[in-house]
């Protein structure tokens, strides 16, 4: 299976898993499938001092700069997977 296809799998499975993860993980699962799929962030940071959740989107996404599109798509892969099989 092609990194693409296993990546859309995987995005799709996100939405399955048997626990819902924390916060760091979701802006984690986030920001790999941005720059995956966008590449790096050329969007404002958002104009609400207040909107603490956009803030956070926005700055775990700038975090991941000059990361490739492969390497965000393997890293997502693997984040997912790591899920799925955790237990706990």
């Amino acid at each position: 299976m092609e990194l693409k296809e296993q990546f859309e799998q995987a995005a799709a499975e996100s939405k399955t898993l048997p626990q819902r993860p924390g916060n760091d993980v979701l802006l984690q699962l986030y920001s790999l499938y941005k720059q995956a799929t966008e590449g790096d962030v050329i969007t404002e940071p958002p104009s609400n001092p207040f909107d603490f959740v956009a803030k956070a989107k926005y700055e775990a996404w700038v975090g991941l700069k000059g990361k490739s599109t492969t390497d965000a798509m393997t890293d997502y892969i693997e984040l997912v997977n790591k899920l799925k099989s955790d237990k706990s």
